[in-house]
C-alpha cells in the first residue's frame, strides 16, 4: 500500500512517499507491483467488473426502439464515454493525487479538506456525513443486485433453465447470509483468492467480447461520442432516463480511490488499465451481438456466452459478485472505523480478525445490520431488473461529494487558481450532477430506499456529534480546571493511596468527572496521577514516535495526551508501554483506569429537541463499552457515574 512518489512537491501531498497500514511500501520490485495490482482487480474493480452482467440490459431496454442499429451504437458509445470520463479521468488522473497520508475515501477526504481549511467547516463536514451515508445506501444494493444478476443466469441455462427458475431467489439469498457468517472468522485466507479470480473473470469478459467483436467489428464505431448524442437527442426527455441506466456501467468507480490506501495508486492505476479493456470489450462484444440478433437485447450478457462454456460462466460469474460483495463489506467496516474514530458513529465493537494486517477488521453490528437490509431488498425486489431501478442514486451522490471536496482542497491545499479549478472541476460538477439527475427519475421505482437510509444515517450521525460537542461543553462548564485544583489539593491535602491511578478524560485542561467524585466521595488520592486524553488526528495514521505525549503538571499528576489515525484502532495499555521510554514507570496490573460514566437525561432547553435528545440517549446507551473500546483490562477499571442532562 504506498502512493507514487515521482515528482514530490510540497504543495502537492499526493505525490508524497508514504508508508500504510499493511506494510506495504512503494512497490520495490516488478514482482510486488504485479502482485499488489493483481490484488487490486479482486478488492478494487470486483463492482464494476460485474456492471456488464445488468449494464447493458437495462439501458436497451430504457429506449424508444431498443433493437434499432442507433440505440445499440448509441448505448455502447455511453457507456465507453462514462467509463473514460468518469473513471479514468476523475477518479484515476484527478481524484487520486488528493490522498491523505496515501489514504483515500470520502472522510480520508473530508479530514484532509479540514486541515487544508485550518478550521472547522460545517460544509466540509456535513459534506462527509453525507458521503459516508451514501456509501451505505449503496452498500446494502450492490451485495443484492450483483449476487442476484448472477445466480439469475440460471434461468438460462441450457436444458436446465426451467428447473431452477423457482429457486433463483432462495439460492441468492443463501450464498449472501454465508457471506455475512463467515465475516466473524476473517476473510485474509479467501482474500488471496480474490485478485486470481477477479482477473480470471476480467479475462473472460474480454474473451467473449473479443469472440462476438470480431463477428461484427462495425461496433467500433461507438467510440464515436457523436452516436451518443444522437442516440440521446433522438431519445428525447427519455435520454435523460437512460443516463441512469448507463451510469450503472461505473457503480464501484468509487472504490478505487477508497481503496488506494490498501494497494497504491500504480499498482490500480495498472489495474484499471487491464479492467478497462476487457470491460471496453465485453460492452463492445454485447452490442455486436445484439447488431446480429436484436431479440438478444433482452439479456445481451448472457445470450453471449456459448452453451458448452455456460456453466463455468455461471460458476465464474457468481464467484465473482461474491467478491464484489465482500469488498463492499469490508468497505463498510473500515467505514466504520473511520466515522467512529473521527466522532461521527458511537463507539462500536471492532474486532481484528488478522494479527499480520491491520485492514482485516470486523464490526458485528455493521455485519448484522447490513445483512438485514440486504436480504429486505433481496425479497423487496426479487429480481436484479427491478433492483436496478434502485440503484445508482446513492453512488452518484458519493461521487458527487468527492468532487466538491477535492474542490476545497484543489483551491485551499494545492492553491490552485480559480482558473484551473474552475477548468478542471467545472466540468466534472456538470457531469455529476447529470448523472445525479437522471437517477433522480429512479426514484419511484426504489431508489427512495437508499436515499432514505441515507437520510437516517445522517441524522444519527448528525445528533451523535451534536450531542457529543453539548455534552463535551456542559461537562467543562461544570468542572473546575485542572490548575485550579491543585491549588486546592495543596490546601487540603487528601489521604493518599499507593500505586498508580489513570483518569481518562476528553478535555486535558479540566478536572475529570472520575477524579472530582473519587476525592469528594472517597476522598483519596493516589500516588502517581494521570491525567489521560486519547485524541484522533485527521490523518489515517499516526508515527509511534508521535503517538504519546507526556507532561508533568506537578509531582502528583502528569498530563498524558495519546494520538491515534482515523484508521486505527486505540490501544491504550500498549501506547502506555512507550511511556517507560520517556522515564514514566508502573505496573499495568497494579495500576487503577478511571471512567466517567454518565446518565443522560432528556431536556428540551438544552441545545437540541426533545427527540433527538432521546435518540443521542438511546446511541449514548448502546455504544460499546470504553473498556473494551479502549482494549483496557477490565479488572483495572474504576466507573464512578454522574447525571447529565443534554
Amino acid at each position: 500500500m504506498a502512493a507514487e512518489a515521482s515528482g514530490a512537491t510540497e504543495s502537492d501531498p499526493a505525490s508524497q512517499p508514504h508508508t500504510t497500514h499493511h506494510g506495504h511500501g512503494e512497490p520495490k520490485s516488478k514482482r510486488a507491483f504485479l502482485a499488489l495490482s493483481l490484488g487490486s482487480l479482486g478488492v478494487v474493480f470486483g463492482d464494476i467488473g460485474t456492471s456488464p452482467l445488468y449494464a447493458m440490459r437495462e439501458a436497451l431496454a430504457h429506449s424508444k426502439n431498443s433493437a434499432s442499429p442507433l440505440a445499440v451504437f448509441g448505448v455502447v458509445s455511453l457507456v465507453l464515454w462514462t467509463l473514460t470520463l468518469i473513471v479514468t479521468l476523475k477518479y484515476v488522473v484527478f481524484l487520486m493525487r488528493a490522498d491523505n497520508k496515501g489514504e483515500g475515501g470520502t472522510l480520508a477526504l473530508m479530514a484532509l479538506a479540514q486541515r487544508a481549511l485550518g478550521k472547522r467547516s460545517t460544509a466540509v463536514f456535513f459534506l462527509g456525513v453525507l458521503g459516508a451515508a451514501l456509501f451505505y445506501g449503496d452498500g446494502i444494493i450492490t451485495p443484492a443486485i450483483s449476487v442476484l444478476s448472477a445466480v439469475e443466469g440460471l434461468k438460462d441455462a441450457p436444458d436446465f433453465g426451467h428447473y431452477f427458475t423457482p429457486y433463483v431467489l432462495p439460492i441468492s439469498a443463501g450464498i449472501l447470509i454465508a457471506l455475512f457468517f463467515v465475516q466473524a472468522k476473517g476473510t485474509h485466507r479467501m482474500a488471496s483468492l480474490f485478485g486470481p479470480v477477479t482477473f480470471i473473470w476480467f479475462l473472460t469478459l474480454g474473451g467473449l467480447g473479443l469472440y462476438h467483436l470480431v463477428q461484427d467489428p462495425a461496433i467500433l464505431a461507438a467510440f464515436n461520442p457523436w452516436y451518443g448524442i444522437r442516440f440521446l437527442a433522438s431519445n428525447g426527455f427519455l435520454g435523460f432516463v437512460i443516463l441512469g441506466s448507463v451510469f450503472l456501467a461505473v457503480t464501484g468507480a468509487e472504490a478505487l480511490y477508497a481503496d488506494m490506501g490498501h494497494f497504491g495508486k500504480g499498482p490500480i492505476r495498472f489495474a484499471w488499465v487491464v479492467a478497462f479493456i476487457c470491460l471496453a470489450l465485453v460492452y463492445l462484444g454485447q452490442g455486436a451481438l445484439v447488431l446480429r440478433e436484436p431479440e438478444t437485447r433482452h439479456n445481451p450478457f448472457w445470450e453471449m456466452v456459448p452453451a458448452i462454456a455456460y456453466w463455468p460462466v455461471l460458476v465464474l460469474a457468481t464467484a465473482a459478485t461474491v467478491i464484489a460483495s465482500q469488498a463492499v463489506i469490508t468497505g463498510a467496516f473500515s467505514m466504520t472505523q473511520q466515522a467512529v474514530q473521527l466522532g461521527l458513529l458511537p463507539r462500536m465493537d471492532i474486532k481484528r480478525t488478522s494479527e499480520t494486517q491491520a485492514g482485516q477488521i470486523f464490526v458485528p453490528q455493521v455485519n448484522t445490520y447490513l445483512m438485514v437490509g440486504v436480504l429486505v431488498l433481496l425479497f423487496v425486489f426479487r429480481d436484479s431488473h427491478r433492483l436496478a431501478s434502485a440503484y445508482g442514486i446513492a453512488v452518484t451522490g458519493a461521487m458527487f461529494v468527492d468532487t466538491m471536496l477535492a474542490f476545497v482542497i484543489a483551491r485551499k491545499h494545492w492553491n490552485w487558481g480559480w482558473p484551473a479549478t474552475l477548468a478542471l472541476l467545472a466540468p466534472l460538477v456538470l457531469l455529476d450532477l447529470t448523472f445525479i439527475s437522471s437517477n433522480m427519475l429512479k426514484i419511484p421505482d426504489g431508489a427512495w430506499m437508499p436515499l432514505v437510509f441515507g437520510a437516517v444515517l445522517v441524522l444519527i450521525m448528525w445528533t451523535w456529534a451534536r450531542g457529543s460537542q453539548i455534552l463535551t461543553d456542559k461537562t467543562r462548564r461544570d468542572s473546575v480546571p485542572l490548575a485550579d485544583l491543585m491549588e486546592i489539593l495543596r490546601a487540603r491535602a487528601p489521604h493518599r493511596a499507593p500505586g498508580t491511578a489513570i483518569f481518562l478524560t476528553s478535555d486535558p485542561d479540566m478536572t475529570p468527572v472520575a477524579l472530582m467524585h473519587n476525592l469528594k466521595h472517597n476522598k483519596v488520592l493516589h500516588e502517581k496521577n494521570i491525567v489521560a486524553t486519547v485524541r484522533t488526528a485527521e490523518t489515517p495514521r499516526v508515527k509511534e514516535s508521535e503517538r504519546i505525549k507526556l507532561e508533568p503538571v506537578n509531582e502528583d499528576f502528569k498530563k498524558l495526551t495519546i494520538t491515534y489515525g482515523f484508521m486505527e484502532t486505540p490501544n491504550v495499555p500498549k501506547a502506555l508501554g512507550l511511556c517507560r521510554k520517556q522515564g514514566l514507570k508502573f505496573d499495568i496490573m497494579a495500576t487503577s483506569f478511571f471512567l466517567g460514566r454518565r446518565s443522560l437525561v432528556p431536556n428540551a432547553q438544552s441545545g437540541m429537541p426533545l427527540w433527538q435528545d432521546k435518540l443521542f440517549i438511546f446511541l449514548m446507551k448502546n455504544a460499546a463499552n470504553p473498556t473494551d473500546f479502549f482494549k483496557i483490562p477490565p479488572g483495572r477499571v474504576v466507573e464512578l457515574g454522574a447525571q447529565v442532562t443534554v
